[in-house]
């Protein structure tokens, strides 16, 4: 994980739940963290580790912030993501 990587993870646990996280931010750091990336339909995306957990959500439009819920959502995701790669 890189010096950028680490600023969106930190921006993802900060809490009051920040809004100016941009969506394609998180997509790279799920990925950077071994989330495989599946493309649905419109603008429909899930990200799913090897061990099965999954994370779901649509890309914000017309804007390129994630939206507060999603963040919030994602953050869980990326604690299991985080614990499996220190293991």
């Amino acid at each position: 994980m890189n010096r950028k990587h680490r600023k969106i993870v930190d921006a993802v646990f900060t809490v009051p739940t920040l809004a100016s996280i941009k969506f394609a931010d998180l997509e790279k750091l799920l990925t950077s963290l071994g989330a495989e990336k599946m493309e649905g339909r419109g603008s429909r995306v899930a990200f799913v580790t090897a061990s099965g957990n999954k994370w779901e959500a649509h890309r914000p439009h017309p804007g390129e912030e994630a939206k507060k819920y999603q963040i919030e959502s994602v953050r869980d995701f990326v604690a299991t993501l985080l614990e499996s790669k220190n293991e």
